[in-house]
């Protein structure tokens, strides 16, 4: 007998709401345990989603076996905590999100198809709806092939739903509800009755698009109107430097998992995360200079991360597959090991990456902005870099503190609309940016004001020396010298320096800065991802950073910073002229 259907809204999260952390995690992975903290699950919802989806039988494997004898533990825990956080009585959603990070042969696929033909055996609202989004047309068909697949192995089954082939659907028969399999896309939603579950596999890749943000909105939107509405979210690591809503989903699951929100009234959401300790998974500063190999590297680390550990995947095939990812290149490498062990791909991610981009991130200045930087230091210098409507505008400020004489930077950056046409690829990254407060999009006209009016504020601070105070190369820099003119920079003040030679002693020197902890840089994406696109071109005795070499990852920030070095490095004084400005010398 169906349950009486509720119509009211969802009830508020009562006060005794459960406490979601696992700030024991990193020992908890490396003994093998499972990651979900202890919770009060309901257990008689959670004993019997667990038993539907253990029956069911996996349609291509030799023999068919049960999911309870083929699943790896680490899902049928999820299964648990999905349906055992209902609370049948008060009619109430214990947790509404679920965020699975694990690797690439963890059967994310075939488990979360099984999820749904038990959300479906579960429901008791008619007429809902229930969603499974796969971020390509082949892994939504994967996954609408293997539900179809686990039916026909069961004659109960199917008597009770019936597939639609040409539509994706399948239909439960009793209470009319139906499961749709689709592409994430926004008008998936359009005619969608009751939402009672939704599946996103491989946010990752989906997080690359600029309106996903929008859409898991109006998905989490459409399941709060109904009180068990849910939201499981299965993905690997991504293959590239996290961006959009990937990245910020996954900042959000991490916070919560180490307990950042404890006490905070925010959705309930459970992470599930197999990512390994911070020891294995980063190097310290001083292991870096050292050349020490991160331990991740090890095999004998890789079971942390791999709950599906021989089913089938082993170490041995792993081994085999990173020997051969290895004679490719580090890229290659890097790519691997985001999809198999969940490594997080950030900067200096190729052999001919810039060194200083090992050391980029352990030398944060959290506290640093501009405002900080001008009153902090005794001199500053700029370093502007642009090029056509489809390039980049970078901004960035080098400063010398007082008294210590370490050097602070902080970095600014805008792109025509017409950028988010042609860079589709670089949308969501540049969103990212914007969202930071450290990047516009502006018509190239605006962006030029707008950088001028910083660079006004920094004239009026008295701290830029008379004389090669602002780097810029000439190349199509007509408007921005016009631009640069009204903001008070004088012709004494403009030092001209091409890209190439000319920067080739600041990509030197910053990297030695960076390793002796004498340099320090603002907080800020934008420039942990500029620094990762930048490639490294042999010329001559020359090591160079160029645009062209970093193709079309931008890096004009890091470029504007490059400039900013040289004139730094000259040991400039505010106000006063400098002698000995040929000198190419990096401190």
């Amino acid at each position: 007998m169906l349950a009486p259907i509720e119509t009211a809204a969802p009830p508020v999260q009562p006060p005794g709401m459960w406490d979601l952390s696992c700030p024991d995690w990193e020992q908890r992975i490396r003994e093998g345990r499972s990651l979900l903290p202890d919770m009060p699950l309901f257990t008689g919802e959670a004993d019997m989603g667990l038993a539907f989806y253990d029956e069911l039988r996996l349609p291509d494997v030799p023999g068919n076996p049960r999911l309870g004898d083929a699943s790896g533990a680490w899902f049928r825990d999820l299964v648990r905590a999905v349906f055992g956080s209902w609370d049948p009585v008060n009619k109430a959603r214990m947790i509404r999100d679920f965020f699975a990070l694990v690797p690439k042969g963890s059967s994310k696929t075939t488990y979360s198809a099984a999820l749904m033909l038990v959300a479906m055996l579960m429901n008791f609202r008619p007429r809902a709806t229930a969603l499974l989004l796969g971020p390509t047309q082949a892994v939504a068909d994967r996954a609408y092939e293997q539900a179809v697949g686990m039916i026909e192995e069961s004659p109960d089954l199917k008597r009770r739903f019936l597939p639609r082939y040409h539509e994706k659907t399948i239909e439960d028969l009793v209470t009319k509800s139906e499961i749709r399999v689709a592409t994430f896309d926004l008008k998936i939603l359009t005619g969608a009755m009751a939402l009672i579950f939704v599946l996103v596999d491989e946010l990752h890749v989906l997080g690359k698009q600029a309106n996903t943000s929008r859409m898991l909105r109006q998905i989490r939107g459409g399941l709060d109107k109904t009180q068990e509405g849910v939201l499981v979210i299965t993905t690997t690591q991504s293959d590239d430097v996290p961006a959009g809503a990937f990245k910020s989903e996954l900042k959000f699951v991490r916070n919560v998992r180490d307990g950042l929100y404890r006490g905070k009234i925010i959705r309930p959401t459970l992470p599930l995360l197999y990512e390994f300790p911070r020891d294995i998974a980063t190097l310290t500063r001083e292991e870096r200079l050292q050349g020490v190999e991160p331990r991740w590297k090890d095999p004998v680390n890789w079971p942390m991360v791999m709950p599906n550990i021989g089913r089938p995947i082993t170490v041995a095939s792993m081994v085999a597959d990173w020997e051969s990812e290895q004679e490719k290149g580090a890229e290659a490498v890097d790519i691997w090991a985001s999809q198999h062990l969940n490594i997080e791909i950030g900067q200096g991610q190729n052999n001919e990456g810039w060194s200083g981009a090992d050391l980029w991130d352990q030398q944060v200045d959290e506290k640093l902005d501009l405002e900080a930087l001008l009153a902090r230091c005794e001199v500053v210098t700029i370093g502007v870099d642009g090029g056509g409507r489809d390039d980049l505008l970078g901004l960035a400020v080098m400063g010398r503190e007082k008294g210590t004489r370490h050097w602070l930077s902080w970095c600014y950056g805008w792109a025509d609309p017409i950028v988010l046409q042609r860079r589709k690829e670089i949308a969501a990254q540049l969103d990212d940016f914007v969202k930071e407060e450290s990047f516009k999009i502006l018509d190239i006209g605006a962006a030029h004001s707008d950088l001028a009016s910083i660079v006004a504020r920094i004239v009026a601070s008295g701290l830029l020396p008379e004389k090669n105070a602002v780097g810029i190369d000439p190349n199509r820099a007509a408007a921005l010298f016009e631009a640069l003119f009204g903001a008070g920079v004088t012709e004494e003040m403009l030092r001209r320096l091409l890209q190439g030679p000319a920067l080739a002693p600041a990509v030197y020197g910053l990297d030695i800065k960076l390793a002796d902890g004498t340099y320090f840089h603002a907080d800020q994406a934008l420039m942990t991802w500029v620094v990762g696109n930048a490639k490294v071109e042999q010329r001559g005795n020359a090591d160079m950073i160029t645009k062209q070499v970093a193709g079309r990852a931008k890096i004009d920030p890091l470029v504007a910073l490059l400039q900013a070095t040289i004139l730094m490095s000259w040991n400039p004084q505010a106000g006063l002229l400098v002698t000995g400005a040929d000198i190419l010398t990096v401190i």
